[in-house]
């Protein structure tokens, strides 16, 4: 249950948005707007806007946005009740009590009873390593360098040879079988009954953040397939938006934190004294590891095995990083494949240097795009910097993007001013497409020109909410269901409501969605950039957008249509023959931007 809507917008229009960011920003007034360094990722130019008018505030550098209880979520790392409470102590405003339902509290106490269970079974598995049958996993662990101090802080372990033993051990506690099935500990089969998921292993058990076991992993001992194996997800586990080793790594007083393939490369560098050190247990980088990750740190630095696949997983962490306002470094650690194998061979000062040096992850980036480029040849190195523009094309910062194109003009022998003119008419061109109308296109092509079209529905939305007396003259014309994706129908279906009650306010559509995520993405339906500078270009580019939002609403419910569905054929031939008028009226001279 959450707090009622009227309470929920009572408590944010008592909180000035200005008031409550200022306490946490230096902000300067600039116009209309606010004006600070960003509290969510580095910049050393001010990008982070606060508005009085709409309350609400954005970065134009990491996308960060979103009203005074987003803000709130996102600076102090806490959830959309927390933050109520928070602002209505500040407004002064009593909260009523919320009661949970029933289906609440059973799903709580159903938790609480599986971490208990782990609890056990990680003191279980701790303690058969140090018995006779643990013997050989000992071994291997002493053998990959590990102290007793340290195999006691990861709280490592070792499952029995027995396919029963931890069964039988939690039975005689009490658990029931239903839920020790639901603990993800055991597999079920008619033949067999219930037997432990894991046996014959070294166990790794996984800590969430606030140092609770809520799932293992485990390394066979022996030729058992596979060799590595993690919890299946459960009530208390999910392994995409958990790090391992973030329990300790938190703590850790380095400025960064360091992101790693596996537990022993975790566990090894935390031996050698680097103490912040997480790893994704096995699986690609996930963006509620990313924003999980931001809540401790401003930079991380990547360390991956250095074969293809290393690379690769790099190369796709790098954007996703980037996107939550991460800086991100790569480190080098050629000839070795792992930190573990280069603290073995040359010891931690050789690893801690490697830290020192960790590479820029945009030059990373180019360094590894070079290699798909002989630049030797005129036409090769031609490509190359078409591509290395594109991606600086991505910086929207000015001066971020002149810092790393001149660094990238001295590193790879391009005329600065060359590179730079390059950018600067792939930013026309970009425009330009977006602006300018399309041809009539079907659902395979609606997939090709997504981003397009998603640009162009987010540049219609900031266009009706910065102006929104131009809705007078769009609402003949524009429909909430002309915004075919779905998070900005339904925004637009909210804008419409509210400007037929008189007042456009983006800051009280935001509190209609608790998740942070969805705030973001809302908010910068309200803040899309407009390049255009004077009022005839925009009041084209108003006309154009327009003409292609229609055009690709009309498209895509075509393509959707029942073949047999006559009269709604006839109803879109009449919208597209109405499009056609439309697009030769002119009808934006009487619109003011």
């Amino acid at each position: 249950m959450r707090y009622s809507y009227d309470i929920i917008e009572k408590v944010r229009m008592r909180n000035d948005i200005v008031d409550v960011i200022s306490s946490y920003v230096q902000l300067k007034r600039k116009g209309n707007s606010y004006f600070g360094l960003c509290p969510f990722h580095n910049e050393k130019s001010p990008s982070f806007s606060v508005s009085h008018g709409k309350q609400m505030y954005y970065c134009f550098g990491c996308g960060s946005g979103g009203n005074v209880y987003t803000f709130l979520m996102e600076y102090e790392n806490c959830s959309f009740q927390e933050a109520v409470k928070v602002l209505s102590g500040k407004a002064g405003i009593k909260l009523p009590e919320i009661e949970y339902s029933q289906e609440t509290k059973e799903l709580n106490e159903r938790k609480t009873l599986l971490l208990e269970i782990n609890k056990q079974a990680a003191k279980y598995f701790y303690c058969k390593l140090r018995t006779p049958g643990g013997t050989a996993a000992m071994a291997y662990l002493k053998r990959r360098g590990l102290s007793d101090e340290t195999i006691r802080i990861f709280g490592l372990g070792y499952s029995d040879k027995y396919n029963n033993d931890l069964y039988k051990f939690l039975k005689k506690k009490g658990y029931s079988d239903e839920l020790l099935k639901d603990s993800g500990l055991f597999n079920v089969d008619e033949k067999r009954g219930m037997y432990d998921k894991f046996w014959k292993r070294v166990i790794y058990p996984i800590m969430d953040v606030n140092n609770r076991v809520i799932g293992f992993g485990g390394r066979v001992m022996g030729d058992i397939k596979p060799k590595y194996l993690n919890s299946p997800e459960t009530k208390i586990f999910d392994k995409s938006k958990n790090l391992y080793g973030l329990n300790s790594a938190r703590t850790s007083r380095r400025r960064n934190l360091i992101i790693c393939e596996g537990y022993m490369d975790v566990i090894s560098m935390y031996q050698a004294g680097f103490t912040n050190a997480v790893a994704s247990m096995g699986t690609a980088l996930t963006s509620q590891q990313v924003r999980l990750l931001k809540r401790y740190t401003d930079e991380v630095l990547l360390i991956y095995d250095s074969d293809e696949a290393g690379v690769k997983a790099v190369l796709r962490a790098i954007p996703m990083l980037k996107s939550v306002g991460l800086a991100t470094k790569v480190v080098n650690l050629r000839p070795y494949n792992d930190p573990d194998e280069l603290i073995q061979k040359e010891g931690t000062d050789a690893l801690k240097e490697r830290l020192e040096r960790a590479e820029n992850s945009f030059l990373f980036e180019v360094r590894i795009l070079k290699k798909n480029y002989d630049i030797m040849d005129p036409q090769g190195r031609t490509n190359f910097f078409h591509e290395v523009a594109k991606k600086l094309l991505k910086f929207e910062d000015e001066i971020e993007r002149n810092s790393y194109l001149e660094t990238v003009s001295r590193l790879y022998h391009i005329q600065a001013d060359m590179l730079k003119n390059l950018v600067h008419k792939l930013a026309l061109k970009k425009i330009e497409l977006l602006v300018q109308p399309k041809p009539r296109i079907f659902a395979k092509q609606i997939q090709k020109q997504g981003n397009d079209i998603d640009k162009a529905q987010k540049l219609m939305m900031t266009w009706v909410t910065n102006y929104p007396e131009i809705l007078r003259e769009l609402k003949n014309y524009l429909k909430p269901e002309d915004f075919t994706t779905p998070l900005y129908r339904q925004v637009a279906k909210m804008v419409e409501e509210q400007f037929l009650a008189g007042e456009v306010s983006p800051a009280r559509i935001i509190n209609h969605f608790e998740d942070s995520e969805q705030q973001r993405a809302v908010a910068a339906l309200f803040h899309t950039q407009i390049f255009l500078k004077t009022e005839k270009e925009r009041k084209k580019a108003l006309q154009d957008v327009l003409y292609n939002m229609k055009d690709s609403s009309i498209a895509y419910r075509l393509s959707r249509l029942d073949p047999t569905d006559l009269m709604g054929l006839q109803h879109l031939m009449e919208e597209k023959k109405k499009l056609e008028t439309l697009k030769e009226s002119g009808f934006t001279e009487k619109i003011y931007l």
